[in-house]
């Protein structure tokens, strides 16, 4: 009975972040266009405008970027093949473009330059961005980035009542 008890402590909070994971901060899975050349061209024009200042003109990032700084917090990674952006799924990116990590991953004490863009740039601004970004990355990178997307289940709401991305931005 003790080895029960003890399982369902440990394996209820691990269920509720995956959950968490699954259906995001906001409850709608966001997906990006990075095949979309008119989207993408937009989004550079913001990245060079709101990010490029940190991440970099070329998406190469800040120097030692794995390495906390003297204020505890971590330089802007890059968003090219050798960062890790690419191993995350466009939901998760989005959400932390929109809400900042500190939110997404619910520590708002995590000490990040990242801002929340939710009152700098729309939805479609954020979307335009990030498939800016991902338009960049090499095929291979590509392809595992959408085996990570394939992985996500909104495990709250039925295929057919998932708001898109338009049901989201006009809200």
């Amino acid at each position: 009975m003790r080895r029960i008890l003890v399982a369902v402590a440990i394996g209820l909070p691990v269920i509720a972040s995956s959950l968490m994971a699954a259906t995001g901060t906001d409850g709608v899975q966001t997906r990006l266009q990075a095949d979309n050349l008119a989207v993408v061209a937009r989004g550079e024009i913001v990245y060079q405008a709101h990010c490029a200042s940190c991440h970099g003109v070329q998406l190469e990032g800040q120097a030692n970027w794995r390495q906390r700084n003297a204020q505890g917090r971590l330089p802007a990674p890059p968003h090219d093949a050798t960062g890790h952006t690419w191993h995350h799924a466009d939901d998760l990116l989005f959400e932390i473009t929109k809400f900042g990590p500190g939110v997404v991953i619910g520590d708002t004490s995590y000490l990040s330059d990242m801002p929340a863009y939710a009152n700098i740039l729309n939805d479609a601004e954020i979307v335009a961005v990030l498939s800016f970004i991902k338009n960049t990355w090499p095929d291979n990178e590509r392809q595992w980035q959408e085996e990570v997307n394939g992985t996500q289940i909104d495990w709250q709401l039925p295929e057919t009542d998932k708001p898109s991305l338009l049901d989201k931005i006009l809200k």
